[in-house]
């Protein structure tokens, strides 16, 4: 073996291979493809995307970086190593390309929208979408010194010790401004112009505006009320996964101890505020502070309901939910429950103000000076998906559909789940790619975003029949049960051709099928206990013989056709996070 695990667990039970395992592959490999004809089109040598490259929250620098989001989770399953090269130029040329493209109008972008190759300053819901790619960029390789000095780097920006970068106040423990970044915080009300970015001519002529508007009079009202931006909001939780990728690249407790120090504040805050989470914090530390006291109140706030300028319709945009992955950082450096407990009882407080109307229960989603409305007929739910994959607790499945789809697949209710998910995935990429192939655009009639709709990467159902997990968004880190290793390949991904599947999932247990679909080769694969190695593994049992396992991994020798089912011991959560491959620790 590659890796030198004494307790490597031996599989040559001859497996037929299951049309799931070839079918797992068989997307890999035409993802990976598809993958590839994308960046061929929309980047050029440098890694530039071949765009108008902006600043502004609809068409922006996040955007064009977005075009490759969930490409390093492709890579983790097993994709092809050039999806790695292809992430690594394209990060490159978008650091490069959003340095040199200024504004003439906006303020704070007139030298650069980036600046030491991070967003000026900007919100977390486009922050967060932006460094998606990065914040996985460790568990494809983290061994390079260009990686470590921008974790570094980029989650100095947020422990209120540098200069340049006054985000954090570390006595209140609230970052300053919905706007934050490499430049600091922005500490008066957002205008238009600082959302939607310079003029823009002939927008419905030339281009094609994925949000709608028709002129540039439009994109400006479209903004024209996110102007209360002072003062801490939950979706600068986001940030925290800055700390947790310099926590496991280095090790060094000051980041772990920032996260858990900011997300604690947090909690506190939600239980003063009678256990909902507010959505603005003033700059005195006071709930509400900087919006007349009102704890629903701010920009992306729990009132926060505007209007559409193409239709006059209007439209709640209350993202206090991006704030759980906060609270999933936090139980990931600590373990601690007690971030998982927050987010429940919030889930059950605002459903408790649900009301019959017309005979039928409804349930409220906004809060503003009349107290709670829009109420719909399903239940307040953000995140119930969350609280339950990292409690494990049989009562938060009750707040799911658990007759069908993953999670009625998990819970032995929808044996059909593996294959038609992957069947829907096949036929999702033959549409990304019609649609790559009909794009009409141009480099110069074409928007950062407009490519966002095309991409080839769906990993989502791999990720869930393949590691038991959750597909990475908004900048979160990668929460999945198990993850895969090559070791002759020396590489993170699972070999070539090893098909899994995660059939089953408890608090301290998992059931994992592993077969190697190669009738002519062996494969040796490492099995790591989550994506960042904080689940220990205790006992693998197989064909009922029990191996004994202490370690956040084991290997498995797989003989060529072989396959079996595998019943795991675990204790969830009980290490710290770590970007370190197995043979490296």
């Amino acid at each position: 073996m590659s890796y030198l695990n004494p307790r490597a667990i031996t599989i040559d039970t001859p497996m037929p291979p299951p049309a799931w395992a070839l079918m797992e592959w068989e997307l890999i490999r035409a993802q990976t493809r598809g993958c590839t004809e994308f960046f061929d089109k929309y980047f050029d040598e440098r890694g530039y995307l071949e765009c108008i490259p902006r600043w502004g929250g609809n068409d922006g620098p996040d955007d064009a970086i977005e075009n490759l989001v969930h490409w390093p989770v492709l890579y983790t399953l097993g994709g092809g190593a050039h999806l790695y090269d292809m992430c690594q130029l394209a990060w490159e040329g978008h650091l490069k390309q959003y340095t040199e493209a200024k504004t003439t109008e906006v303020p704070f972008t007139r030298d650069g929208m980036y600046y030491r190759e991070f967003p000026v300053m900007f919100d977390w819901v486009h922050n967060g979408e932006g460094l998606t790619t990065f914040n996985l960029h460790g568990l494809m390789n983290p061994r390079e010194q260009a990686f470590e000095q921008r974790v570094r780097r980029f989650a100095g920006f947020y422990m209120g010790d540098d200069p340049q970068a006054p985000n954090y106040d570390p006595e209140l423990k609230i970052i300053k401004s919905l706007f934050n970044g490499s430049r600091g915080p922005l500490l008066r009300k957002a205008t238009a112009l600082d959302w939607a970015g310079d003029p823009l001519d002939e927008v419905q002529e030339r281009f094609i505006p994925l949000h709608g508007e028709r002129n540039f009079e439009e994109m400006l009202a479209h903004f024209k009320d996110y102007t209360d931006v002072v003062g801490d909001h939950p979706q600068n939780m986001v940030a925290t996964a800055l700390g947790l990728n310099a926590y496991a690249l280095t090790g060094e407790g000051q980041y772990k101890d920032w996260v858990l120090e900011y997300v604690e504040a947090w909690r506190q805050r939600t239980l003063a505020n009678d256990g909902v989470i507010p959505t603005n914090i003033g700059l005195d530390g006071t709930i509400g502070g900087e919006c007349d006291g009102k704890w629903y109140g701010g920009c992306y706030g729990w009132a926060f309901t505007v209007e559409v300028p193409q239709t006059g319709a209007m439209s709640s945009r209350n993202t206090h939910g991006l704030g759980i992955s906060g609270f999933g950082n936090a139980l990931l450096l600590s373990g601690e429950q007690k971030f998982v407990d927050v987010w429940r009882q919030m889930i059950d407080k605002i459903n408790a103000n649900g009301k019959e109307i017309d005979g039928q229960m409804m349930y409220p989603h906004m809060h503003g000076d009349e107290g709670w409305y829009e109420f719909q007929p399903n239940r307040y739910a953000q995140g119930a998906q969350e609280v339950y994959y990292w409690s494990m607790d049989r009562a938060d499945l009750s707040r799911l559909n658990a007759d069908s789809g993953w999670f009625g697949f998990l819970e032995g209710r929808d044996s059909t789940y593996p294959e038609a998910a992957l069947q829907a995935d096949f036929a999702r990429l033959r549409e990304q790619m019609e649609k790559v192939r009909r794009d009409p655009t141009t480099p110069d009639t074409r928007l950062s975003d407009n490519p966002n709709p095309f991409n080839p990467a769906i990993p989502g159902g791999l990720a869930q029949l393949m590691l038991g997990g959750l597909t990475p968004r908004h900048g979160s880190p990668l929460h999945c049960r198990v993850r895969y290793f090559d070791p002759q390949a020396g590489r993170a991904g699972m070999p070539e051709g090893v098909g899994a599947l995660v059939e089953q999932l408890g608090a301290d247990s998992m059931t994992l099928t592993l077969v190697n679909t190669d009738p002519v080769a062996g494969r040796e694969v490492i099995v790591q206990g989550g994506a960042y190695a904080e689940h220990q593994f205790t006992s693998v049992t197989v064909g009922g013989k029990e191996t004994a396992i202490d370690d956040s991994a084991f290997a498995v020798e797989l003989a060529a056709g072989a396959g079996e089912t595998l019943e795991i011991g675990m204790q969830r959560y009980a290490n710290g996070p770590t970007f370190a491959f197995p043979w490296d620790r």
